[in-house]
């Protein structure tokens, strides 16, 4: 990868000898003749390193490298000077210089510092990529389970594990589905290769395909240098799709593509490039009512679930209960005499658990965080409120049918009698904003 260096010098001479000499050597460069038109650069191209002077017509060299630091802090920024002394030195290398040259300076020192700064950067970013990942591994060994469902789906991903064929996991959020994943990538022949999770809900419409597949520089406005996509990084390991039923048609048109052919072509490129990965796939959509609706490909469907697992949620399997509340426990370092009474598991098992197992996991750090005594007690989780009936369960419906407006009018005025004609109490009663409700006295002339 030819590596784009940003230089910044006001002495034309010196500037072209050094920008032949990095381009000499393989680099790409781009030139400014002041600071300003230099930072101008730099939020243009993000280029990898910044070569700059200290003596600028407009600004201070090391002003630009303070304003660099605070943009993008891991880009190394290398000071020139001809006024060297060890001050200036001491003062660049706080402000967070990688290194410190004073002219006259040969070729070789130029370029060695260049090579050394960005190989440090590049180590500094796989050091992260793998602290992140070790972060993201840690207690994802194994799966707390005492149930026969569990027990089964563990074994039958265990199976799937050794083999090449593509997984769909579905289930409730919060159930682990992207834990299920990590289990499989971990027992697969793969596991010494990357695991890139992409949740595809989060990513915006308009940067799917670029996120998935990468773009050339140019393809489009912001595209200011070649990145690669997902399915190329995951190269050698799993790229696992959380949310996969929240594409759009046309990506899955593409995503199809890629899982058939083993390879994708970068936006703004015909080339073919071929990929090794593994596919696993989660969401907790009805897939095959998303098929029914036309919002999701059947084809592509069949290609994700060549291996489905269903996760179950955690209201079908209260018997594991016991087990994730000693797991938790563990997990937040409580006391070894910290448990909770017979009734509060009780109270637990008895609970519909709408957020499944992250739910309970946030409620146990908080008994073990607010507890009063190292046995939790059933009282300790009036905090848990069960989810109330819809207060609509027994609305009744006439034959002749009936105006949606005049059951909503009905409410506004039951709930203004509620809050004694308060209307922001009524407001809050009706879970709807203050302005929202005045202009719905407004509309049905309520007022």
């Amino acid at each position: 990868m030819n590596h784009l260096i940003l230089l910044i010098d006001d002495d034309q001479s010196l500037r072209r000898v050094t920008e032949y000499n990095l381009l000499a050597k393989g680099f790409k460069v781009v030139t400014a003749d002041s600071g300003i038109a230099g930072l101008k650069l730099f939020e243009k191209y993000a280029p990898d390193l910044v070569v700059s002077d200290v003596k600028l017509g407009d600004m201070n060299g090391l002003d630009i490298l303070e304003n660099i630091k605070k943009k993008a802090p891991e880009t190394p920024v290398i000071i020139i000077t001809a006024f060297g002394s060890i001050e200036m030195a001491v003062q660049a290398m706080h402000k967070g210089a990688f290194n410190f040259i004073t002219k006259p300076f040969d070729r070789d020192t130029l370029i060695l510092s260049c090579d050394k700064a960005l190989e440090l950067t590049g180590l500094r970013s796989q050091a992260k990529l793998l602290t992140h990942e070790v972060e993201r591994l840690t207690g994802t060994r194994g799966i707390v389970s005492a149930s026969s469902a569990m027990k089964e789906l563990l074994d039958t991903a265990s199976r799937a594990a050794n083999s090449e064929a593509t997984v769909l996991i579905t289930g409730e959020s919060g159930t682990g589905k992207e834990l299920l994943a990590r289990l499989i990538h971990q027992n697969s022949p793969r596991n010494k290769g990357p695991m890139v999770a992409v949740n595809c809900a989060a990513i915006p419409a308009g940067l799917i395909e670029s996120e998935l597949f990468g773009h050339v520089k140019g393809s489009f406005t912001g595209a200011v240098k070649d990145r690669k996509g997902y399915f190329q990084t995951a190269s050698g390991g799993t790229l696992f799709l959380d949310e996969v039923g929240e594409l759009t048609t046309d990506i899955q048109v593409k995503m199809l593509r890629a899982i058939q052919e083993r390879e994708v072509s970068s936006v703004g490129s015909e080339q073919a490039i071929p990929v090794d990965i593994r596919i696993i796939a989660a969401t907790n959509l009805d897939l095959n009512q998303r098929i029914r609706e036309n919002a999701f490909r059947e084809d592509l469907y069949y290609r994700l679930s060549v291996i489905p697992l269903a996760i179950p949620p955690l209201r079908e399997r209260l018997e594991d209960i016991p087990a994730l509340v000693k797991h938790f426990l563990k997990k937040f370092e409580a006391p070894q005499d910290v448990s909770f009474s017979p009734k509060a598991i009780d109270r637990l098992k008895s609970y519909n658990w709408p957020g499944n197992i992250r739910e309970m996991q946030n409620i146990v750090e908080r008994c073990v965080i607010l507890r009063k005594e190292t046995i939790i007690q059933e009282a300790d989780l009036d905090f848990i409120c069960q989810a109330p009936d819809s207060p609509l369960a027994d609305t009744f419906i006439p034959d002749e049918g009936i105006s949606l407006e005049e059951i909503e009018k009905a409410y506004i005025l039951k709930g203004l009698e509620k809050a004694g004609q308060n209307r922001s109490k009524a407001a809050r009663l009706l879970k709807i904003p203050r302005h929202v409700l005045l202009y719905r006295l407004e509309k049905y002339n309520l007022q």
